[in-house]
């Protein structure tokens, strides 16, 4: 076996060297298929368990390490439980023969499906909050990128139809079933409305903001969605982004923040 001798550090082979760069290779490829999602914190959280677990055998602590081992043990079946959809769409991905589009998403040497890169309607969007902004109708629409909000759409009522500023109003509109919630948009296409959303449990959220916004607040900090909101007491439009807050803002400042997000 080739061996790499040098003065001062422990045998290094060839195969380890290998070993090493294939398994970064492995955990880069992972982390991009999960990033954007709330399994990336979990996955992160698990694999710091699992170097302290190291850390431990090397340092024999017998004691720690039989504990932190059984809570590994049982770690790897709940990972399985946890990720199980996604778990079934990747090995799916891999049994298909739509890989070898040259169009795809990789995963090491793997191309998977990837919709086409389209510029996302903003100005819809933008014309449809300045006018529910005039006319006070509370309004909130999350627009996933990474994080495809499975269970977020799961929970209102499915739409699937293009982008249009007409409708977007007519579904907020005060007296119809779907105004309450929030819609959900995912490239060019109103996915959802009624849409039930985590409230953030910051502390330091002002006491005026409402239920619209303390949702929009709570998925932006469990996912990489973005938010927009019209309040129903001040017209006033805002917009969220990683749990951060940009109120009162124009309709030309929430095209450009649209703009910048998604084009």
């Amino acid at each position: 076996m080739i061996s790499l001798f040098i003065d001062g550090l422990p045998n290094l082979r060839i195969i380890d060297a290998l070993d090493i760069i294939l398994s970064a290779l492995l955990f880069y490829s992972i982390y991009k298929l999960i990033r954007g999602t709330n399994a990336i914190s979990i996955f992160v959280g698990f694999f710091v368990v699992y170097l302290i677990w190291k850390i431990v055998n090397i340092l024999e602590m017998r004691l720690l390490s039989e504990i932190i081992g059984q809570f590994i043990s049982v770690g790897v079946i709940a990972l399985i439980v946890i990720f199980q959809p996604e778990i079934r769409r990747f090995l799916l991905l891999l049994g298909t023969k739509s890989m070898n589009n040259s169009k795809k998403r990789r995963f090491l040497w793997w191309r998977m499906d990837s919709e086409e890169k389209k510029n996302f309607n903003s100005t819809a969007i933008v014309q449809a909050y300045q006018h529910m902004s005039m006319q006070k109708i509370g309004a909130l629409i999350v627009i996933a990128k990474h994080n495809e909000l499975d269970t977020i759409v799961h929970s209102g009522e499915v739409i699937n139809c293009d982008i249009n500023s007409q409708l977007i109003e007519t579904v907020f509109f005060k007296n119809t079933p779907l105004h309450d919630g929030a819609m959900i948009i995912k490239g060019n296409t109103i996915i959802a409305a009624r849409c039930i959303l985590p409230v953030s449990s910051n502390r330091e959220i002002p006491a005026n903001f409402g239920l619209r916004h303390r949702s929009a607040i709570g998925i932006t900090e469990q996912t990489d969605a973005i938010a927009i909101i019209v309040s129903e007491q001040t017209g006033h439009i805002s917009a969220v982004k990683e749990g951060v807050l940009e109120e009162n803002i124009s309709p030309t400042r929430l095209q450009e923040f649209l703009d910048q997000e998604l084009n």
